[in-house]
């Protein structure tokens, strides 16, 4: 029997994928012979045709579950994070993906590392999102959130773009890059460390700012509070934000970008042999020890 806790149970992920496919039949299966209560984010069901199971649409989900268990990779969770946050409901996911960041249950796992979830066996953190809002003109044209980074950059075009950056109303600096990734410490992994970020702990409560190729030596990364508010000020060309890599907003000269933490945080939850420096080894090729003890 699953725990008092955790007794409907949510299962969504990008069923494209034959791999998601399989592991979400074992998942189902396995939570069937523990006598959860199983919901189906409706792509799901449809690719499995299942015609007896109870289906939800990505956008209410959240609100009906206990847990809410995505299979796929950490692309898969970032998108269903967005949606998820707002419910407070707990999110656990079985990597099916490359990397695995978020996604930390193996698939050969699945039976074992579950079962030990609804047995009550299991590590939780939160991790707050980013949102982000541009305006034209006074007025609110285009809003998105984001649990790995925010990123302002030049879209199409290979050309440089021009802004300024204002933190909680102080001017900060103007830049001639090709763009600035805004990242939590969830996305200090992903895109912000290719562009030179630092690696951030996950449960820091802060945020950093890094600039992409910009036309200065002395430009270098920048971490802030997690309150703060920043502005971005287009001030050429038509550049582009976009959030977690999934959604896009166009920009004109003289748009707004605010950039602010979001109320509502993401509820993980990890197997109880889940360790952030492990992690980066595996991940990252961090070296191992060099003798045992």
């Amino acid at each position: 029997m699953p725990s008092e806790r955790f007794r409907t149970i949510g299962v969504l992920g990008r069923v494209e994928k034959q791999a998601v496919i399989e592991s979400v039949y074992v998942l189902i299966t396995f939570l069937r012979e523990r006598k959860a209560r199983i919901i189906l984010e409706s792509d799901v069901a449809a690719v499995l045709k299942c015609t007896e199971c109870e289906v939800r649409p990505m956008a209410d989900i959240g609100g009906h579950c206990d847990l809410v268990i995505v299979v796929g990779g950490d692309g898969s969770l970032l998108a269903a994070a967005r949606t998820l946050s707002k419910f407070d409901v707990p999110v656990l996911g079985i990597n099916r993906g490359r990397l695995g960041f978020l996604t930390d249950v193996r698939p050969e796992d699945i039976e074992q590392q579950v079962g030990e979830v609804l047995n009550g066996k299991y590590l939780s953190d939160s991790r707050f999102l980013l949102e982000a809002e541009v305006e034209r003109d006074g007025k609110v044209v285009a809003s998105a959130d984001a649990l790995n980074d925010v990123v302002f950059k030049s879209g199409r075009s290979a050309r440089m773009i021009e802004f300024e950056l204002w933190v909680d109303g102080k001017f900060a600096y103007s830049q001639h890059s090709d763009g600035l990734i805004v990242s939590t410490p969830t996305g200090s992994t992903a895109y912000a460390m290719s562009g030179g970020g630092p690696i951030m702990y996950p449960n820091l409560d802060a945020m950093v700012l890094v600039p992409m190729f910009p036309h200065t030596l002395s430009s270098r990364p920048l971490v802030l509070d997690s309150r703060s508010e920043l502005r971005l000020v287009v001030l050429d060309c038509h550049p582009q934000i976009s959030c977690d890599g999934q959604v896009h907003m166009n920009l004109h000269p003289g748009d707004e970008i605010y950039i602010n933490k979001k109320p509502h945080r993401l509820k993980l939850i990890h197997p109880m042999d889940h360790d952030f420096y492990a992690t980066c080894r595996d991940k990252l090729g961090w070296g191992g020890r060099l003798a045992e003890e």
